[in-house]
């Protein structure tokens, strides 16, 4: 079972964000609000350590939805990560690659002026040790919330959409008049040894809120 370290609440905002739907293949159309997994991916841009697992517990919506649209150069291929891996350990090149004769350009349909506050939980994983200290962890993460560090630039969705992140203090509030049904939402992808399982739960924004089912730590 895991051991709780400490409860969070984290403003997350930016100029646009792309929380893509997975079951459009080529067109990119975005969820209405912040997924879980995407929370998880700004808390771990800040603290990410094998014996830690963020909780995302709740999304507080700031500021109303508002969609864009625009289009975007994407490349068709994607780089094959065995032959990648295999180039990096035996120290040759790979063959070149030209983006420029392999772009495609696509319609997005995104976010723009995004504001939310999430609720997570940090907590042991079974990959801690016997020297992880939680304490050390919860002071590690509130110290680098509050000026503003990170391990990498956090993202809203897509890496090109930086997020702005810090304390949430209660103010704004969530939008009270945000209250209804989502549908299925992305909760996260499960990571096993067979193949990797993407798991949706059935999501309701009630009064700005949106409450994210437990994830059960493997």
């Amino acid at each position: 079972m895991s051991s709780s370290i400490g409860h969070y609440q984290v403003r997350v905002r930016g100029q646009h964000a792309l929380f893509t739907r997975p079951e459009f293949k080529t067109e990119r159309l975005s969820y209405e609000v912040l997924t879980p997994s995407a929370a998880r991916g700004v808390l771990e841009a800040i603290l990410w350590k094998p014996a830690i697992f963020w909780h995302v517990r709740r999304i507080r919506l700031l500021s109303p939805v508002q969609f864009v649209q625009f289009k975007r150069n994407e490349v068709n291929s994607r780089v094959n990560t065995a032959r990648a891996a295999s180039a990096s350990r035996s120290g040759t090149a790979m063959e070149d690659y030209f983006a420029d004769e392999d772009r495609a350009q696509r319609n997005t349909v995104a976010l723009r002026d995004v504001d939310y506050a999430v609720d997570a939980e940090m907590v042991m994983t079974p990959r801690a040790g016997s020297a992880d200290n939680p304490k050390k962890f919860d002071e590690m993460f509130r110290r680098r919330l509050e000026r503003g560090q990170f391990h990498m630039q956090p993202y809203l969705g897509c890496r090109e959409f930086p997020a702005i992140v810090e304390p949430y203090t209660g103010d704004p509030p969530p939008l009270d008049q945000e209250s209804r049904d989502l549908g299925l939402m992305l909760h996260d992808i499960r990571y096993t040894s067979a193949r990797n399982q993407a798991v949706f739960f059935h999501a309701r924004i009630d009064k700005g809120v949106i409450d994210v089912p437990e994830w059960r730590v493997a």
